[in-house]
């Protein structure tokens, strides 16, 4: 999480005396967050709130570092925090946000599985629009009902920033492929994206187009990141992505908008999007693979039957969901957890890459 200020200073960033701070107690008590607490004793903001709510695997000298904090910025929990109870209630709160896509619903339900094994019961929220007061009243609704954690799923950058920048009290794990200062897990779809340009370039394609997920997803950039890169690697050139929103839909757009333009090889940033390409592609007599050929991103159960069977990058979202329950439990046990390595993507190559048509 990013925090700009230092210990020694005001929940603002200024030096104390110094123009236009704050200087009574009591607004330096109402500014104090549970951040404020953490980056004043050297600890993550998971730890303070062990701390405050009597949690054990918290070492002594750990402990009196964040209870001197807490007296030296007269630190309040907010009523998230305050609502929690000390006994472990061995439940967890999962949020996700979106519509219920393959990827995001399958990661969930590996992570209730794997959550039911260790006996952990979990509570969802799930949201369509996760603007700030919704994500608030779900986080508040989760620490009301004495849940030891939040996880969130979502590929949204303001969601997850949202969330950070919430007091929540508890310890906080995002299942996001970007984000810096949280406890995060993710599949590597900047590796990913490469490797299925990579397939492309290898085959022999040079005019490789890029069918991409909304500019708000963090793994649509992951994706269009990694496409431009290994363009770069071969000196090729990348026009700019057409943009879609992960629907077969939106891939049936894209393709009448690229029909009128000089390419051998499409990159889809998801299965869906690539389907609507075929779809606009065939349609207007330009067969695939032999014209064009077209690689997808996530492997969904479906690909292998599309007309042609889809080659695409499998992501191991069942895994996803273990390795956040994983890192979820070490969390909770430990003051330090160190996340697991990124898992890649794996190239799974079907009927629908060919090399370019002969010229």
């Amino acid at each position: 999480m990013s925090v700009t200020s230092s210990p020694g200073r005001t929940s603002a960033g200024r030096k104390p005396g110094t123009a236009g701070t704050v200087t009574t107690e009591e607004e330096r008590t109402k500014a104090a967050t549970i951040f404020d607490v953490a980056r004043l004793a050297g600890v993550s903001h998971q730890t303070v709130s062990r701390v405050l709510n009597d949690l054990p695997n918290v070492r002594p000298a750990t402990r009196e570092r964040v209870e001197r904090a807490i007296k030296q910025l007269r630190y309040i929990p907010s009523p998230a925090a305050r609502a929690l109870v000390t006994r472990r209630s061995r439940t967890i709160g999962l949020i996700t946000t979106g519509l219920p896509e393959f990827g995001p619903s399958t990661t969930a339900v590996h992570f209730n599985e794997a959550a039911r094994e260790e006996r952990y019961a979990v509570i969802m929220a799930s949201l369509l629009q996760a603007d700030a007061a919704a994500l608030r009243q779900a986080a508040e609704t989760l620490v009301r009902q004495n849940v030891e954690a939040i996880v969130l799923i979502t590929s949204n950058r303001s969601t997850l920033g949202l969330l950070q920048s919430m007091d929540l009290g508890v310890p906080f794990l995002g299942v996001v492929s970007q984000g810096s200062g949280l406890h995060r897990v993710s599949l590597d779809q900047y590796q990913g994206a490469r490797r299925a340009v990579r397939h492309l370039i290898d085959l022999g394609h040079t005019g490789i187009r890029h069918v991409a997920g909304p500019i708000e997803s963090m793994d649509a950039l992951e994706r269009i990141r990694g496409w431009r890169d290994a363009l770069g690697e071969h000196n090729l050139v990348a026009h700019e992505p057409v943009l879609g929103d992960w629907s077969s839909a939106s891939g049936y757009a894209a393709g009448q908008r690229l029909l009128g333009e000089d390419f051998t090889a499409v990159f889809c940033g998801n299965d869906q999007m690539a389907l609507g390409l075929i779809h606009a592609l065939t349609e207007a007599g330009r067969s695939v693979p032999g014209e064009v050929s077209v690689i997808g991103f996530d492997d969904i159960p479906e690909a292998a039957h599309f007309t042609p069977p889809l080659t695409t990058m499998h992501q191991d979202f069942a895994q996803l969901g273990r390795d956040a329950m994983e890192v979820m439990l070490a969390v909770l046990t430990d003051e330090e957890a160190p996340n697991p390595l990124l898992r890649v993507p794996q190239l799974v190559v079907r009927a629908s890459t060919a090399p370019p048509p002969l010229r």
